[in-house]
């Protein structure tokens, strides 16, 4: 009887992407209505996506005021690009949240 396991595949997995590149997409962020909340945000559009217009901000405040909700439209031309711009923005102190 062999009692040795099976090793297992080494082969890489090729994940597919429900994205098509290059496409528009929408991200919202949300953090505390401050001065230069909303220009921080265009910034880091900005550094991914050099033709982002920030023309197509849309911005929503919270029943209190206290909160502002940005959504940002940019140009994604891949996954590394998309999951560099959630990084960035979830780690940036004035970002409350990135959706």
């Amino acid at each position: 009887m062999n009692s040795e396991k099976p090793v297992a595949s080494t082969s890489s997995v090729v994940e597919e992407s429900l994205i098509v590149y290059p496409c528009a997409f929408p991200i919202k962020v949300m953090g505390a209505k401050v001065d230069g909340f909303v220009h921080a945000i265009t910034a880091v559009a900005h550094e991914f996506d050099p033709a982002f217009d920030a023309k197509t901000l849309e911005l929503r405040e919270s029943k209190g005021g206290n909160y502002l909700g940005i959504t940002i439209t940019i140009t994604a031309t891949s996954r590394e690009q998309l999951d560099e711009l959630y990084r960035t923005l979830s780690t940036h102190p004035m970002v409350k949240m990135v959706l």
